[in-house]
């Protein structure tokens, strides 16, 4: 099985712009996190890139569950095997974006995010500051954005 990044590469751990910032999602985010999606599942459920409709959950999650969630999250970041960046701004957070490999061999990475519903004008100004982070200063070539 082929790394998901090169063992020598090391993964940027954020990306500012004048309207967002991205950081390593972590435990720290718990109550800000699950207040973000439990606050827009119907606007995320329709965004691009969630297509089984398996997340977020209609009925939300505890915020017990949703801990070990961004715990698993974190460990995969720590691995290397995927990368989900908390979008914040300022101190708030207001969606998230998610690296991880692809389901086929016609793409080197998956990328989705999303938005609050109340941040919808951002929704395609962060996926295209993403993919242009991606070609910058990641090793992939071939993105998948997922409906972008």
């Amino acid at each position: 099985m082929t790394a998901f990044v090169p063992a020598d590469f090391v993964p940027p751990t954020g990306l500012v712009t004048e309207r967002f910032r991205l950081e390593p999602l972590g435990p720290r985010h718990n109550e800000a996190d699950h207040a973000a999606w439990m606050s827009s599942i119907e606007h995320i459920r329709a965004t691009p890139g969630y297509p089984d409709g398996d997340w977020p959950p209609r009925d939300g999650m505890t915020l017990e569950r949703n801990l070990a969630d961004l715990r698993r999250h974190a460990d995969d970041f720590t691995r290397r095997v995927g990368f989900t960046f908390t979008v914040l701004e300022g101190d708030d957070v207001i969606g998230c974006v998610y690296l991880y490999p692809p389901d086929s061999a016609e793409w080197d990475v998956s990328v989705q995010s999303w938005v609050r519903a109340d941040r919808s004008a951002l929704d395609g100004p962060l996926a295209d500051a993403v993919a242009d982070w991606l070609a910058s200063d990641w090793p992939w070539k071939r993105l998948d954005r997922c409906g972008r």
